[in-house]
């Protein structure tokens, strides 16, 4: 990651584990706080460790070897190489719209994914451009950060969910039935699941910018990468029919598979920055270089 973004990802997960135990707090009192962080923890690691069966299996791709697409499997294999990691698992998704994705739990179990679209709709420089953008991912292990960071925004929102019964009960464990304390619990239960939603697509917008910048420099050609992303997002916009994807799935695609809105207020509830200022960035990258 740059310095820049590394410290906004800090700041935002530090945020994020703040208002779990924030709301653990508001539920149990230090009991709940231990509660809260514990089964985090407990279901953040089956998510991380299953993550890539998870991922594949939500998206319908379908694994191919060097047989069946010698071209896209030596593309990759060639970037891998150049990125420093094993190569990964390789799959395609039956899909008009072009775009990809990568996941796994660590570069040693990492597989990158590839819509048939996307491999008829860019020039090879382009393809190497999105691939390598995708090793990025793994390289960097941004599964495991946005696993963790999904869990905790989930947990947050059991936990209000929870608030809410125990508000009208008269509260466990608080012993706290005064006007504020009710009018206090009343805003953490509707505010804290929206906080963690905008914190979790605040750090993952901030990912995007950093994969584009590292997989450019695997790749040596930003402007291809602007390329690719210009004309991912052009077809995504123009589409009627949006990749068939889980909705949870949509951070990890390179453009945001289901929606097209990425600007104004609008861009607070995007799980990806404006392809606009992505394309700025790399067009930067490359006139640095």
């Amino acid at each position: 990651m740059t310095s820049s973004n590394t410290l906004k990802v800090v700041a935002l997960m530090a945020a994020l584990t703040a208002l779990l135990g924030l709301i653990g707090y508001w539920v149990g009192g230090t009991g709940g706080v231990i509660f809260a962080l514990g089964f985090s923890i407990l279901v953040n690691f089956g998510a991380y460790w299953f993550s890539d069966s998870i991922a594949i299996r939500m998206t319908g791709a379908q694994p191919v070897d060097p047989a069946q697409a010698p071209g896209l499997y030596d593309l990759v294999a060639r970037l891998a190489t150049q990125a420093g990691i094993p190569t990964p698992r390789v799959y395609v998704i039956d899909s008009p719209l072009p775009n990809a994705f990568a996941t796994g739990r660590d570069p040693a179990h990492g597989a990158v994914a590839v819509t048939t679209g996307i491999l008829q709709a860019l020039s090879q420089e382009e393809l190497a451009g999105v691939l390598a953008h995708e090793l990025a991912h793994i390289r960097r292990r941004d599964t495991l950060i946005a696993t963790v960071v999904a869990t905790i925004a989930g947990a947050i929102t059991a936990l209000a969910n929870l608030l809410q019964w125990t508000l009208l009960f008269g509260g466990l464990g608080r012993g706290d039935d005064n006007r504020g304390g009710m009018v206090g619990g009343l805003l953490l239960m509707f505010v804290a699941p929206v906080l963690a939603v905008l914190i979790q697509l605040g750090i993952s917008r901030a990912r995007e910018f950093d994969a584009d910048a590292e997989g450019a420099r695997i790749s040596g050609n930003p402007l291809a990468l602007a390329s690719a992303l210009a004309k991912i997002d052009t077809m995504a916009r123009r589409s009627r029919q949006p990749l068939a994807a889980n909705p949870a799935m949509a951070s990890l695609f390179i453009v945001n598979p289901l929606s097209g809105v990425s600007g104004g207020l609008a861009g607070l509830f995007s799980t990806h920055p404006p392809v606009e200022a992505r394309i700025e960035r790399l067009q930067a990258m490359a006139g640095g270089a």
